[in-house]
């Protein structure tokens, strides 16, 4: 199955929304400047957790980050722990 991710940006709040079977899955951030945000937030509803929805969106952001040159702050314990996981990803977080 292929999740079309989209990503949301209004001024220095943004988003990454997954939207599967009618239930959307979100990935909120902060935009400290052009080169750094700071993740807060993932959110998965029932319906979505176990499917892989939530490494979705941190895969995503993380492609972004590195095509963009932004460092991550990962404030959100799901993403740190994503981060931990996949030491491959780590050029892409300030910590």
């Amino acid at each position: 199955m292929s999740d079309v991710i989209q990503k949301e940006v209004d001024g220095s709040k943004g988003s990454y929304v997954l939207t599967r079977d009618g239930a959307t899955a979100k990935l909120t951030f902060s935009v400290v400047s052009a080169h750094k945000i700071i993740v807060d937030h993932t959110e998965v509803p029932a319906s979505l957790r176990g499917t892989g929805a939530g490494v979705a969106l941190f895969q995503k952001m993380v492609m972004d980050a590195r095509i963009a040159g932004i460092k991550i702050v990962p404030l959100c314990p799901f993403v740190n722990a994503q981060r931990r996981r996949h030491p491959e990803f780590e050029d892409v977080f300030d910590v």
